[in-house]
């Protein structure tokens, strides 16, 4: 088992046992109960207004699939789903939590949308927050769990595990064969200068005043959203869909640092005619501190639709 698994199941482990080291934070756990919900979160996405790489976001193809229209994307979905969590846990679980979220419905551009989130677990040495995404009929369309520990957690993953690759400057077409033979993937880069964090908190539809300010922790989506990088800044996907991602933070990113996502192909696997990949992947800052391990699966190649 990786040290990223490792992490996950740790917290729920200790959170069970009550057995993990007691550390304060500055948010008070004695306020949140089991049972207690969250503030819901009222947002939709815009239909975009410029063309999409991936056109499962564009009404047209997303029609042949048998949606209803384009799909907004599943990094959106999970940003929503973090905002209930963070206005509740704030900078320390951006810093130390830990997530697993999936999608199994879409959700269509401007179609109005709630996040609702409440605890599911809580002791002295930490907290477990489930969320779903709710679409405008109500069906539940994306989930998450979302922890967060006082305690001291496993040693973050060594960065120089993770090798560094040039992106391709002709990017192939995806294939099984070709995903097979990637050792490491191509690093995506991002210098997240204020200009660029206010530009994904605006595609997150994102309320919070925490993320306002120069030095302000990145959104979490934006991991995420990184994490699409790694794959389809390596090889051409269209259509193509992420469906479901679990990671470990381990410092918590900020305005004014470069970003960058290291990776590999941890699996390839078929399921009801679909292609999937899971990739392992670690957001590193500046080059040497660990920001957040990932799995990050997607289907890469989707069956005909009928």
């Amino acid at each position: 088992m990786g040290c990223r698994a490792l992490a996950y199941r740790c917290v729920w482990r200790c959170l069970r046992s009550g057995s993990a080291p007691i550390t304060l934070f500055t948010m008070t756990f004695e306020t949140l109960t089991i049972g207690m919900t969250l503030p819901e979160f009222h947002v939709s996405a815009p239909a975009p207004t410029e063309p999409h790489e991936n056109k499962i976001h564009e009404d047209d193809l997303a029609r042949q699939y048998g949606f209803k229209g384009g799909l907004v994307p599943g990094v959106t979905v999970y940003a929503w789903m973090t905002h209930p969590v963070v206005e509740a846990l704030g900078v320390p679980w951006l810093d130390r939590g830990a997530f697993e979220t999936r999608f199994a419905k879409p959700i269509y551009y401007e179609e109005p949308a709630v996040i609702r989130a409440k605890i599911v677990a809580t002791t002295a040495d930490g907290v477990a927050i489930e969320v779903a995404a709710h679409n405008s009929v109500g069906e539940v369309c994306g989930t998450a769990t979302m922890t967060l520990l006082r305690g001291q957690l496993p040693p973050p993953p060594a960065v120089g595990g993770y090798g560094v690759a040039p992106v391709p400057v002709e990017r192939p077409r995806v294939s099984r064969a070709h995903l097979e033979s990637l050792k490491v993937l191509g690093t995506p880069e991002l210098e997240l200068d204020g200009r660029a964090a206010g530009d994904f908190i605006a595609r997150f539809g994102e309320t919070l005043a925490l993320y306002a300010g120069a030095d302000a922790p990145a959104h979490p989506g934006i991991h995420l959203d990184l994490s699409n990088r790694a794959l389809d800044r390596n090889v051409r996907m269209s259509p193509w869909i992420h469906v479901e991602s679990r990671g470990q933070h381990w410092s918590a990113a900020r305005v004014g640092e470069r970003l960058e996502i290291r990776g590999r192909i941890q699996s390839l696997f078929e399921k009801k005619g679909h292609e999937f990949v899971e990739a392992d992947l670690l957001l590193v800052a500046g080059g040497s501190r660990p920001v957040a391990s990932i799995r990050h699966t997607a289907i890469y190649l989707l069956r005909k639709a009928g």
